[in-house]
């Protein structure tokens, strides 16, 4: 592998709880299983434990934007408990019957020590890519709208350049990743993390310009460290 500097990683995001707001983090661990701690919980919906998708997400409620997920040991999250601050600033553990209760009848909570993935362990985009989609719509997009893992500030000005990492092996920090396919979105990129409104216009312009396609899903080579700030290496 070459040493070009493809960017820089200007931050990183983990989800403690499948489709629950993000957690920011400076540095973290890349494991077999994508960062450590990251989709290890999710709530099921009543009735679908057996479908091809039962999990709930935002698409079916916006406001689990709203509930923010954190650990109890942020320095052992796959080994500490997941506690979830509630949009009324209650703190529940993630087991709590009443979290469940509160997301809808029915609802339960499972953890899956693999991470519960709905294509691969790691997402990646671009800072050039998320203006670009921003200016097609009309509007400054926020980059946790597309609940990437890490965000890349590219080394030049040219979005959709990790459209070209496609089947690489990258360098990041001390973890070696290797970027599968391209990133297929759904409608939960059209609602707002921070006021949970809905525009329909984000997917159709992502739908008309790029196939569906924004970011790129990548899975671990050799687990290590990542920090914000690092060198994106091929």
């Amino acid at each position: 592998m070459s040493d070009r500097e493809l960017g820089r990683v200007a931050a990183l995001w983990r989800y403690p709880v499948k489709s629950m707001a993000a957690e920011a983090l400076d540095e973290v661990e890349v494991s077999w299983h994508g960062f450590s701690g990251d989709r290890r919980w999710a709530f099921v919906r009543d009735g679908l434990e057996r479908s091809g998708f039962p999990w709930l997400t935002i698409r079916e409620r916006a406001e689990m934007w709203r509930y923010r997920p954190s650990f109890a040991d942020p320095s052992s999250p796959d080994r500490s408990a997941a506690v979830v601050r509630t949009p009324d600033g209650r703190d529940l553990d993630v087991i709590d019957p009443e979290l469940a209760r509160e997301l809808g009848p029915g609802v339960r909570v499972i953890k899956q020590d693999r991470g519960v993935f709905d294509v691969s362990p790691l997402s990646l985009t671009t800072t050039q890519s998320v203006a670009a989609i921003g200016e097609l719509v009309g509007e400054s997009l926020g980059p946790e709208r597309f609940r990437p893992n890490v965000l890349i500030e590219a080394a030049g000005a040219a979005p959709f350049t990790e459209d070209e990492w496609v089947g690489s092996e990258l360098q990041i920090g001390s973890a070696r990743i290797r970027v599968d396919l391209r990133d297929e979105r759904c409608v939960i990129a059209n609602v707002d993390p921070s006021t949970t409104e809905r525009n329909a216009a984000v997917l159709k312009a992502i739908a008309r310009e790029r196939d569906a396609c924004l970011g790129v899903y990548a899975s671990t080579v050799r687990p290590g460290k990542v920090a914000v700030g690092d060198a994106v290496l091929r």
